[in-house]
């Protein structure tokens, strides 16, 4: 059974994960999500956010795309899932894609058809969790990935790693406060359990691949820099050249 969300779920998941009803979405840049998955569709709004992007070639534009929609997707999902017990629908017949991008900035928001969520039953939380972890990795994520690598040919190593490390994030820094201390052992689970228990068949994947990035340190300390197995190309799309905290290009090739 579905439920509404109170007016302080609505409203905490807008301020900190942009989740807004499709009703509300930026009509002229935005788009159904599952049209990702039409070869043209894709190709089409890649060349459209390419030039707007200052990225060079498809394969640059995917990933980053892959990013931002990484970000809106996870945060939302498993946000809900973790603060909130509320298992929301980010499969892609339930999402749309916002795609605005201005003075360098993303202004993307996370529209949903339905804004409805589930809760687990007494004692059943595990079977629930599995469902939301399946409807935003497997049935959500996996497809438009899979698309992206097929139009642009980023590679499917490139594009989940850059799931993976915005779901870190979520963990690791968003929710790791006192904010969520009543929640904090059920964050602590949910977050174990995606990077180490997880099938693959949640992700729509051979494997795991939470798991796969997830021990990428500078070193073994849990406070090092987290750093990056693949290169996501953001450096290839920014003027003046940037790169990311987490990049893995050797410390010589950044400095040039």
């Amino acid at each position: 059974m579905r439920i509404a969300l109170d007016r302080h779920q609505r409203e905490e998941l807008e301020e900190n994960c942009l989740l807004i009803e499709a009703r509300h979405r930026d009509k002229a840049f935005s788009m159904p999500a599952k049209a990702l998955l039409a070869p043209d569709s894709c190709l089409e709004l890649l060349d459209r956010l390419g030039p707007v992007l200052g990225s060079s070639s498809r394969h640059i534009t995917a990933s980053l795309l892959a990013k931002r929609l990484a970000f809106l997707t996870t945060g939302s999902a498993l946000y809900a899932m973790s603060a909130m017990d509320r298992g929301l629908d980010l499969s892609v017949d339930n999402v749309f894609v916002e795609f605005r991008h201005e003075n360098a900035l993303w202004r993307s928001r996370m529209p949903l058809v339905t804004t409805t969520a589930t809760c687990p039953r007494d004692g059943a939380r595990q079977e629930w969790r599995d469902e939301v972890i399946r409807n935003l990795f497997a049935n959500g994520l996996a497809p438009i990935i899979n698309s992206l690598n097929s139009v642009a040919r980023t590679p499917v190593s490139v594009l989940w790693e850059n799931v993976a490390v915005r779901a870190y994030s979520l963990y690791e820094k968003r929710l790791a406060t006192e904010r969520h201390l009543s929640h904090r052992t059920q964050i602590t689970d949910d977050f174990h359990y995606l990077v180490n228990d997880a099938p693959a068949r949640l992700f729509g994947t051979r494997d795991n691949p939470l798991q796969r990035y997830f021990l990428t340190r500078q070193t073994c300390c849990s406070d090092s820099p987290r750093i990056r197995k693949t290169c996501c190309y953001y450096y290839r799309a920014s003027d003046p050249v940037e790169f990311c905290s987490t990049c893995p290009l050797p410390r010589a090739i950044q400095s040039r």
